[in-house]
């Protein structure tokens, strides 16, 4: 029976302090990148446990790692690259790495590795055209299906500065990833997921309404080149301006809490108003309009994704995942695989930190597709939503997938246990790789139990300093 040959993690927003795997300060709430935290000895200790059961394969298995794994929109690069290097000195111990290789995949918060990462190889690239000829424009996209992606130059220095790993390289994939089987029948798609929320694409739009005649971009190296500006600015980067950026993690954490939010708009509308005083309005009718528009703001940002807690996926997301895999995705596997669609597919994406896992239908596909969300690990708000949770996707060299679902929220810590769920019908038979690790994981004893225990205690304290910033911070 085959053993696990890939993980997928993504959202561990390592560096920013509402992050479980960011270490705290005792009785504190100020980070300490110093130490893992407890929930990251915790969490590789339960991985440690499953990959060493791996009996029939010779390599270990790789890490995909499926965007905003470094929290660069609100917190500091050297914070962010700090805690990275305990997970390593965790992961890939000179005494035994769990992991072969890595693959990095960025998302909306940690975009900007992207960014370093394709400037850097089409410098590279220069060094290869002779003066006079013709200079291709930069790449915004990899190949899907590409063996040898892009390094990951930021993270590969970070790894190279242990000693036992000097000869290590990072690759880096983006927007998407994929694994195709050996005979073409199977594939695993990866993206981190912010392309199925239309704000990620909001340039285009943009451009759709000043230019009627224009459409809406359809490749996905069409949709990067148009956005990643707008990405890379208010997403990847605005945690790194100083005090600035220390303001927009205060406004970032106020929009969790609407009374405190709407105190906030007041306060600023009221200063606005003070400021930039309008001829023939008073400052109470100046505020009370600015109050309007702000509040207009806030009702359109209330409808991401994040702060959705009815249901896995809202009704938004849904038409963006489905408009995402029906065209932009289904297209470049099809460019990339001699226009061949595999006939069982996988998609795994993150984002959202609601993990769940389904079977859906797509058009142009030619049977369900089995959706894995991986969840997140970072605490949104100050109480507790019972669908936010982070997971583990564990694939077999088959590319069989099942989801070690790690935790998910709750006010009750005797809630708080690791299950293993798989995308199926209903009646539909567990898959060999799928009841191998049922049979590893065993809630109620360690190290799973341990886990809980510590994710459980973590996620209580980060809503309380969560709480306190919220009130206290102006």
């Amino acid at each position: 029976m085959s053993d696990i040959r890939y993980v997928c993690l993504s959202d561990l927003h390592l560096g920013e302090e509402d992050s479980l795997l960011t270490n705290l300060q005792t009785a504190s709430t100020k980070t300490d990148p110093s130490k893992p935290s407890p929930v990251m000895k915790a969490l590789v200790a339960c991985l440690e446990s499953l990959i060493s059961k791996n009996e029939h394969q010779e390599k270990k298995p790789t890490l995909i790692l499926n965007g905003d794994i470094l929290e660069l929109a609100l917190t500091t690069t050297n914070q962010a690259a700090m805690v990275f290097e305990r997970l390593i000195e965790l992961i890939l111990p000179q005494d035994g790495k769990l992991f072969e290789r890595i693959i990095y995949i960025p998302g909306n918060h940690d975009h900007h590795l992207w960014e370093v990462a394709r400037e850097t190889q089409y410098v590279d690239y220069l060094e290869t055209v002779d003066p006079g000829e013709h200079l291709n424009i930069p790449w915004h996209a990899t190949n899907l299906f590409d063996p040898a992606p892009v390094t990951a130059y930021l993270l590969t220095r970070l790894v190279r500065r242990f000693e036992h790993l000097k000869d290590m390289v990072i690759a880096t994939a983006y927007p998407n990833y994929g694994l195709l089987g050996a005979e073409g029948r199977k594939c695993v798609l990866f993206h981190h997921g912010h392309f199925i929320e239309s704000i990620y694409q909001v340039m285009s739009t943009l451009k759709t309404l000043i230019f009627p005649d224009r459409e809406m971009p359809t490749q996905v190296w069409d949709i990067e080149a148009e956005n990643f500006a707008w990405i890379d600015f208010f997403w990847s980067t605005m945690g790194r301006s100083g005090e600035v950026g220390q303001d927009v993690e205060l406004i970032y954490e106020k929009m969790q809490d609407p009374e405190q939010f709407k105190k906030l708009l007041s306060n600023l509308a009221t200063s606005l108003a003070e400021k930039y005083d309008l001829p023939g309005w008073g400052d109470r009718m100046e505020a009370k309009l600015l109050s309007w528009v702000l509040n207009a703001v806030v009702d359109r940002m209330a409808g991401l994704e994040r702060p959705q807690t009815a249901k896995e996926l809202s009704g938004d997301a849904e038409t963006g995942l489905r408009a995402y895999m029906q065209c932009p995705l289904r297209e470049q596997i099809l460019i990339e695989n001699d226009r061949n669609m595999p006939a069982d597919v996988t998609f795994v994406l993150g984002h959202t930190h609601k993990p769940f896992q389904k079977k859906k239908n797509f058009k142009g596909y030619p049977q369900s597709v089995n959706v894995y969300n991986t969840g997140g690990w970072v605490v949104d708000t100050v109480d507790r939503r019972s669908l936010h949770g982070g997971a583990v996707i564990l694939m077999d060299e088959d590319l069989n997938a099942t989801s070690l679902r790690m935790y998910n929220e709750s006010d009750n810590p005797a809630e708080y246990s690791v299950g293993v769920e798989q995308a199926t019908h209903a009646g539909e038979e567990e898959k060999p790789f799928h009841h191998r690790i049922l049979e590893l994981v065993h809630p109620s004893e360690a190290p799973w139990r341990t886990f809980s225990e510590t994710v459980a205690r973590a996620v209580r304290i980060r809503a309380q300093n969560l709480r306190a910033r919220i009130n206290t911070r102006s």
